[in-house]
Parts: C-alpha cells; sequence; structure tokens
C-alpha cells in the first residue's frame, strides 16, 4: 500500500579517516571514448565547493529503443506486475560496458486475464545494446544470439569459466539460460551441457565464489509458485497477491571448474528455506573473508545466508535484524545492496521495498540498526513504491548518495523518482527535484542498472519502466570532485574477481567497496567499482583482499581515470 509521507527530513553518512603509506603495482586501463582501445579522460575540476547532482534523459540520442512488454492488454496478473531488469557488462572487452536489457511478451492467452487480441510481430524480446562510445549504442541483439523465446525476469553477468570473456544468466518465468560467451560477439545456450536446471519462477540470482576454488558459484532465487488460472481476488486488489501463490525454495548450483555446475541446493542448507524471492546479493558482511547473501522477499521474512566456510549457509536475518521490516512485518522487499555508507571499512545495508525502505547500519557484531526512520531517509519514501537502486557517489565528492526509482504496485500508477545526496556527519539531503525534469517525470519503475557508460568519471543508470519506453539518465553533474574507477581481474582467485574487497586512501579518507555481481532490483550494475574523491586528484594507497586470501597493496595512483589490477600469480 502507498502511504502519504508526512516528513521530509534530513539524513546521512560519514566517511572515516586513514591513511598510510604505498607498494606494488598495477596495470593502467585509461578510460575509453568511442574506440576498442581506450584513452585517458581528462581530468575533473578540482576540489568542488557546491557540487550538484543532476541527471537527463539521453535515450533518444543513445539509439537504445527499449520498450518493456507485460505481454497483455492491462495489468492482470503477479507475473505481469513484477516488471524486468538490466545489466551493464563489457561482453567485447572494449573497455566501455555494454547493455543487455530483459524483457516480457505475450503467452498463451490462457496465462491472461486480458490478453492481446492481436499479438505483435516479432514478439518483444530482451535486447543487447552496444556500447559504441560517445554516448552511442548498437542493437546486436540478433548477431549475438541472446533473443530467448521467454518471458524475461532478470539477468547477472561473470565469467564463469574464467577464459576471459563475460557470460550471461537469464532468468524467468519457466526457463533459465547461462549462455556462454564464445568471445567474437555470439552467445551460445549452454544451460543443459553446464547441468543447470530450474523449473517453476526464477527471478533475481548471484554469481559469487562461496568456497573460495577460483570458480564462481551461482545462486538463483525463486519468487512463488505461480497458477494463471488462479483468479481468486477482491476487485480492488486488481490480481491475486504474492501470498496468494505458495513460496519457492531458492537453487544453490556449485561451480565444477570445468563449465559445469553441481546442484547443491539440499547439500548446503539453501535448500530449507521457502521465501517469494525478489532481489538477490551476496558479499561479505561480516568481514571474515567469505561472501555471504542476502535474499530480499516479498511479503515473507527476508533471509541472510551466512557463509560457514564448510559449503554450508546458516539463515541468520532474524538473530541479525534484517530479517522484517521497521515495525516487525514482513515487507514487499525489493532490492537489496551492501555498501560502506558511513566510511568505516564495513557494509550496510540498503533495501528498497513497497514501504519505507530499510536503512540498515552495521554494528560490526554480526547484527544492523535500521536508522532510516532516525534519519528521514524512511519517511521521506513512504509515499511510493520502490523497486530498482543504487548507492554511488553520483557528484565525486566522497560522499555516497542514493537513488531509487518508484512505481505502482499492482496497479499502473506513475511515480517521480528520489535522490538522497551524501552529506557527511550522519546527513543525507533529498535533492530529487533539483536533481533535472528526468527524475520529476513519473513512470512506473522496475529494475535499475548503474554504469559510467561514456567513461566520463560519472556514474549513470538505465531504468526499466512497466510495459512502458526505458529510460537512459546520462550524469550531468556540475562542479563534481575527483574519481577513480577499479577494474579487477583475478588469477588465483575467479577472474572477474567477485568477492574482492577494495580500499582507497587519500585525502585522510578511507572508502571500501566490493565486487558484487547482482545488486538492487532484478539487475546488476557495471562491474568496475567506482569511487569519488573529493579533493584528492591522486590516491595514496590501495589494498586488494582478493579471495583467494591475497592482499594486494599499491602505492600512489592518479586520480580521474581506469585502474586494471591484476592479482599477483
Amino acid at each position: 500500500m502507498i502511504r502519504l509521507a508526512l516528513l521530509r527530513v534530513l539524513a546521512g553518512t560519514i566517511l572515516g579517516s586513514f591513511a598510510a603509506p604505498c607498494a606494488m603495482s598495477a596495470q593502467t586501463q585509461p578510460a575509453a571514448s568511442g574506440e576498442p582501445a581506450t584513452q585517458v579522460s581528462a581530468p575533473t575540476p578540482a576540489a568542488p565547493q557546491s557540487p550538484s547532482i543532476r541527471f537527463e534523459d539521453a535515450t533518444d540520442q543513445s539509439g537504445i529503443d527499449y520498450v518493456h512488454s507485460f505481454g497483455s492488454a492491462q495489468l492482470g496478473s503477479l507475473l505481469e506486475g513484477t516488471g524486468a531488469g538490466c545489466v551493464w557488462f563489457d561482453y567485447n572487452n572494449s573497455g566501455l560496458p555494454s547493455l543487455y536489457v530483459v524483457n516480457g511478451r505475450p503467452l498463451d492467452d490462457s496465462m491472461h486475464p486480458h490478453p492481446l487480441k492481436v499479438k505483435p510481430n516479432p514478439p518483444p524480446h530482451n535486447h543487447l545494446y552496444r556500447n559504441d562510445g560517445g554516448g552511442h549504442f548498437t542493437d546486436v541483439t540478433e548477431k549475438a544470439g541472446l533473443n530467448p523465446d521467454m518471458y524475461g525476469m532478470a539477468v547477472a553477468a561473470a565469467d564463469y569459466d574464467n577464459d576471459g570473456h563475460v557470460d550471461l544468466l537469464v532468468t524467468g518465468y519457466g526457463k533459465t539460460i547461462l549462455y556462454h560467451n564464445d568471445g567474437n560477439g555470439h552467445f551460445t545456450d549452454v544451460t543443459e551441457k553446464a547441468g543447470i536446471h530450474v523449473d517453476g519462477w526464477a527471478i533475481s540470482s548471484t554469481w559469487l565464489d562461496y568456497d573460495k576454488d577460483g570458480c564462481l558459484d551461482l545462486f538463483i532465487g525463486r519468487y512463488v509458485k505461480f497458477d494463471p488460472k488462479y483468479r481468486a481476488y477482491y476487485a480492488a486488489d486488481n490480481y491475486p497477491g504474492p501470498l496468494d501463490y505458495e513460496g519457492e525454495t531458492n537453487k544453490l548450483y556449485h561451480n565444477n571448474c570445468d563449465g559445469t555446475f553441481t546442484d547443491v541446493t539440499e547439500k548446503s542448507g539453501i535448500g530449507a528455506y521457502v521465501g517469494r524471492t525478489m532481489g538477490v546479493t551476496a558479499a561479505d558482511f561480516d568481514g571474515d573473508g567469505w561472501d555471504d547473501i542476502y535474499v530480499a522477499n516479498d511479503r515473507t521474512e527476508n533471509f541472510l545466508f551466512h557463509n560457514k566456510h564448510d559449503g554450508t549457509f546458516e539463515e541468520i536475518g532474524n538473530d541479525t535484524g534484517t530479517a522484517f521490516g521497521q515495525n516487525g512485518e514482513s515487507t514487499s522487499s525489493m532490492g537489496p545492496v551492501f555498501a560502506d555508507l558511513e566510511g568505516r571499512g564495513i557494509l550496510d545495508l540498503w533495501v528498497t521495498d513497497g514501504h519505507y525502505n530499510r536503512l540498515l547500519r552495521n554494528t560490526g557484531q554480526l547484527g544492523f540498526d535500521d536508522i532510516g526512520a532516525k534519519n528521514g531517509v524512511s519517511q521521506a519514501n513512504a509515499q511510493y513504491v520502490s523497486w530498482g537502486t543504487g548507492v554511488y557517489d553520483f557528484d565525486n565528492d566522497g560522499l555516497l548518495d542514493i537513488l531509487i526509482f518508484h512505481g505502482g504496485l499492482i496497479h499502473l500508477i506513475p511515480q517521480e523518482h528520489t535522490l538522497f545526496r551524501g552529506l557527511g556527519n550522519d546527513k543525507f539531503d533529498d535533492v530529487s527535484r533539483a536533481a533535472g525534469p528526468v527524475l520529476s517525470e513519473r513512470t512506473v519503475a522496475r529494475g535499475a542498472c548503474f554504469a559510467d557508460y561514456d567513461n566520463d568519471g560519472k556514474v549513470d543508470a538505465f531504468l526499466v519502466n512497466l510495459g512502458a519506453k526505458g529510460t537512459l539518465l546520462h550524469n550531468v553533474s556540475t562542479n563534481t570532485g575527483h574519481w577513480l574507477a577499479v577494474k579487477l581481474q583475478g588469477t588465483k582467485s575467479n577472474r572477474d574477481g567477485i568477492g574482492a574487497r577494495v580500499e582507497v586512501y587519500a585525502g585522510g579518507n578511507r572508502w571500501t567497496a566490493e565486487r558484487v555481481a547482482g545488486s538492487g532490483y532484478l539487475s546488476q550494475n557495471e562491474a568496475r567499482l567506482h569511487f569519488g574523491l573529493g579533493a584528492a586528484t591522486s590516491v595514496d594507497k590501495i589494498v586488494v583482499h582478493w579471495p583467494s586470501g591475497l592482499d594486494q597493496v599499491l602505492g600512489k595512483q592518479d586520480a580521474n581515470r581506469v585502474l586494471t589490477i591484476e592479482e599477483p600469480k
């Protein structure tokens, strides 16, 4: 239910103060600008006095012509209202993140209360948009072989076989497909060969190396046991909700390091828990060096699967304060994001939902405190239903900001979107209406993914709107600070560096981020870790904690560029 917010109060982040000397080496990958070979971006202005975050709608000039379809004449089922997600990934190793967007499509008429009288030909489908540089994209879906016959929901990307080419997992209703990147612009369906067998309604997923053997494992969330013929509901509800269907178990697949996977759902303990998964993410929240899994459930308590280091997981959501909403209720949780919101070197948790959203401060003692109501972020979002979200330093002032996209839950009710700018000292500022007309344009938002797609040092976004055209949001913020983007390349660890934690020290401050796969709602952000440095024109030291257990230290680095760091062999 959408509630009217009575307050818009300030809330925020504070960065810790740490510095240290330097050592070691790295490869430099300069920022790219429209060419397969990359080049250094021009330096951004020095120390900003009053940065201003601003986005503009760049969809039309970008060449991205994506329209989401829920497959019927009007919204009439939980399947149709769930929406779809997207991913930014550099599938052709050009140094430029390309965009893959998932789509629904008309199914058999018996699946829809309001079937289309005339089916579109060709039917709506997923799209791969190759990043050509210069802010322009080309649709290469057919050439890439990424147009599956399925009702798609979500997507996650990772180099699961460590061959240097990023692969793709697409999930949806009744079908899950693992695509192998052939390295020539084409992808091959290897689902059967790889041993991935997922029935039912697969939704958000994430890649992680839960046993640290150097090969990425796969967690696949499942939503509900959807029955398209079930029609019993109150008229005002529009269609049956998630509690009208049985929940589902999630799936965990262990990577055998030979291109195949083994289903370890039951062995790992994951299969003992029935939920209604929406968003999934994985990160090392307790700093023990092993990635854990957070599952945002719809109208069911959320799960936090704690990695026990022996191939099994313990569910500790209730014990850690991450299972329920602020009032002890099971919320309609959507998009989870792990981020170091206060610069303390540990990961906090931000979760969008259908009510107030949750800003969970990591206590560092296997627990979280919900500070969303205390600092006003929750009240400001209470009037909306929140879906896709990203936590980034959009103005590069050294403080993380939060961007949230909203839209009606079971009705096609368009809503404007929310941006909180980090101020430090535990404060945020709601700058939504000053951040450009594109954030005030009301849409029925669903999944969103984030990347600096033009390599100008400012993080952009793509938004999937339910049953409507998608939106490319270009970051045109002014008076911004300096920045550094870090691309990881594992050797003993998985090649993507998923699970690696990076610490950046500059100007007396420390920033910490972990390389994750799967974040927010149904989506995944670009692989590179983005750090806003504020006034710092260079970095004093970078520390990378690799999943293999190796700690790598790099000395002084110039700012305003993309830095590729390879794990020492």
